[in-house]
């Protein structure tokens, strides 16, 4: 799949395509849906897909620091959406210019005239545009006088109920790793590349491996049974602590990952952490002996968990 950063990077050969727009924040299912039928439509016709999403993503602009927290950091989307047959991404940086431009000048400029898009596919509640003002039937207007055709996808629903990233945020939230893995269709991951870390878990007798998440806010946050991916004989099973470590007066999220039963040099590798069970909250605790005696318990119950 090719990345391209920016409209300012299109080159002719990237015109003639169908294409589809939107934060694909999480790719879940309904996600899928949207990739699945554009990638038939593309094979139908003979052209490249291309995925145009933002970087801020759009609430992340108008709320700052309010903005909830994402489901996926930009290079999971990508690693992700490689999975799902598309051609090209096309992420575009979300700015004043791009938050105050007319909708029908984005249709124009980008859609029309730089990518030359022959099919267009949304969701059903895609709108875009300055105040949000371009919505399904601004694109079907302009798509029969400019000779593209649009599709819109409905709704997704498990469980009688539209599958959304709030949705899946809110099963984060409180814990619930099974609703979140049926409305993904796929376990929550995490990835990272192993960092060396302060060595606080080897001296207390649970090495772990440390992956550094970034200053954004984390959808999820706590102690979880995992499988690892990105080892040989994968997955390998673990314990993992998301969030700051309070007990140590940690200040940046990291994923802490005790592997069982694994002893090997792994630092620079790139691990997929696939959290299936929530087991507490993360806590600050009184001595390094507390949290040692708390992580043994942990790991028992994550065992469990495994049904190791």
């Amino acid at each position: 799949m090719e990345l391209i950063r920016g409209a300012h990077n299109l080159r002719p050969r990237h015109r003639g395509t169908v294409a589809t727009i939107g934060n694909f924040d999480g790719l879940h299912l309904g996600h899928q849906a949207v990739l699945g039928q554009l990638a038939e439509k593309g094979a139908e016709l003979c052209l490249p897909t291309v995925a145009i999403s933002f970087e801020p993503l759009p609430r992340e602009y108008f709320q700052g620091e309010k903005a909830p927290p994402r489901l996926q950091r930009f290079r999971d989307k990508l690693l992700a959406m490689r999975r799902f047959s598309v051609d090209r991404l096309l992420c575009l940086h979300f700015d004043r210019r791009l938050a105050e431009q007319e909708a029908a000048d984005f249709v124009q400029e980008l859609l029309v005239d730089r990518l030359g898009v022959r099919y267009l596919v949304v969701g059903d509640d895609f709108r875009f545009g300055r105040n949000r003002s371009g919505d399904f039937q601004l694109l079907l207007e302009m798509g029969r006088r400019l000779d593209f055709h649009v599709a819109r996808m409905h709704s997704f629903q498990v469980d009688g109920e539209r599958v959304s990233s709030t949705r899946i945020r809110e099963a984060l939230g409180r814990g619930d790793m099974d609703t979140a893995q049926r409305l993904l269709g796929r376990p929550y991951r995490l990835s990272g590349r192993v960092a060396h870390g302060d060595r606080r878990g080897r001296h207390i007798g649970f090495p772990t491996a440390n992956l550094r998440l970034g200053p954004r806010p984390l959808a999820v946050r706590g102690v979880y049974a995992v499988e690892v991916f990105g080892l040989d004989n994968e997955p390998v099973p673990g314990v993992a602590n998301v969030g700051k470590r309070p007990t140590v007066d940690g200040t940046q999220n990291r994923l802490e990952v005790h592997l069982f039963d694994f002893d090997g040099d792994i630092y620079g590798r790139h691990l997929h952490v696939d959290l299936l069970g929530r087991i507490r909250d993360e806590r600050r605790f009184e001595s390094l002996e507390a949290l040692k005696a708390q992580i043994a318990r942990d790991a028992e119950q994550a065992r469990q968990l495994l049904r190791l």
